[in-house]
């Protein structure tokens, strides 16, 4: 790592948009490195940083939201790190150096990152049914599942990526029963062949899953209320069959969240596009996390680089250039689907290890 930054006679001002692994990384860094900088975190969520890869445990008996959080709501104040909460930032703009939030308050920034990761994504022919879905991304949401899922109840999951399979192995730990409609988003973001894929199948249908071919059946085309006496909720696909659950959860991936940036000017594909140092286009915006799409020399293309070890590592590269650095992002984490001794599937993109 490069020397701290120098202070200077007006302190830097450093604004990070988003409050999760990357985002509260970069902060502490920032701090560290910066001493006399002013950090601001700006999210909307209400809650202070919590680790959302650790949201499975909710399944098995952890309630409060205070077991989930990080530090206390003195560390940030003893930090002089000041977090916005319950903000949302409508736009960027990148000329004037502006962060504009939602209650036309507006922070002027010296050095930006951009760490507000990704939502779930949703397929077209299931944005109608969006009411029928329980999900998972936050704390409020996955405490909403936990409330709406009776003991030892039926899951329905929808795609099965890596972040709903993670939940799978939890919820069976409870005795729920998981049914999982496979989609190609099955495994996301891992790339697997169609043999590799069929013997994950197998894996996942060990560790007690059941497995619904979605392809076979056309897909899923809508989600409704159950009928009186049966489970909460009735999935439908195309050829006619149905399947019942307690809760529908779709896990089709992640969708970068970058529509507040659409005006800054900065490059955008999927994600916000930047260099192995993390910057965009943009000489004073950084991205770290879910939200960006970083170069890769060896697959010549911009890629997403997941799971919790890449996202911190992220936000300390980020948090490093910002302040003078010249650090290169590199990933450290295995990317193979993986099996453990059992022939389950364990893969160490959510590990927090």
């Amino acid at each position: 790592m490069n020397a701290p930054l120098s202070t200077a006679s007006a302190p830097r001002r450093y604004v990070i948009i988003g409050n999760g692994v990357a985002g509260i990384q970069a902060a502490e860094l920032l701090r560290d490195r910066d001493p006399e900088g002013q950090v601001t975190i700006v999210t909307n969520s209400r809650l202070l940083f919590y680790n959302r890869y650790l949201l499975p445990q909710l399944f098995q008996g952890h309630k409060s939201w205070r077991e989930f959080l990080t530090h206390p709501p003195e560390h940030y104040t003893q930090r002089r790190i000041q977090v916005l909460r319950d903000c949302r930032v409508v736009s960027v703009d990148a000329r004037r150096r502006l962060v504009k939030l939602a209650h036309n308050e507006s922070l002027p920034y010296d050095c930006l990152l951009v760490a507000t990761g990704g939502r779930g994504h949703l397929p077209e022919e299931l944005v109608d049914c969006r009411g029928m879905f329980h999900h998972f991304g936050t704390y409020e949401a996955a405490l909403a599942t936990r409330k709406a899922l009776p003991e030892k109840g039926t899951v329905v999951m929808l795609g099965g990526d890596m972040i709903g399979l993670d939940l799978a192995r939890t919820l069976l730990s409870v005795e729920c029963r998981v049914i999982l409609i496979t989609h190609e988003t099955t495994f996301w973001p891992h790339k697997i062949t169609a043999g590799e894929r069929a013997e994950a199948l197998v894996s996942l249908e060990k560790m007690g899953l059941e497995i619904i071919d979605g392809e076979a059946e056309g897909g899923v085309v809508k989600v409704e209320p159950g009928m009186p006496g049966l489970p909460a909720r009735r999935v439908v696909f195309r050829q006619g069959n149905s399947v019942h659950g307690d809760v529908v959860m779709p896990f089709y991936g992640l969708t970068p969240v970058v529509e507040f940036m659409l005006k800054s000017g900065t490059d955008i594909e999927r994600g916000l596009l930047v260099n192995t140092a993390l910057l965009t286009s943009d000489p004073n915006i950084y991205a770290a996390g879910d939200v960006c799409q970083i170069w890769s020399e060896e697959d010549h293309a911009y890629r997403f680089y997941y799971g919790y070890k890449n996202v911190r590592a992220m936000g300390a590269v980020a948090a490093i250039n910002m302040t003078g650095g010249h650090e290169q992002f590199a990933t450290t984490q295995e990317e193979t689907l993986g099996r453990d001794a059992q022939g389950h599937i364990d893969s160490p993109f959510w590990s927090c290890d």
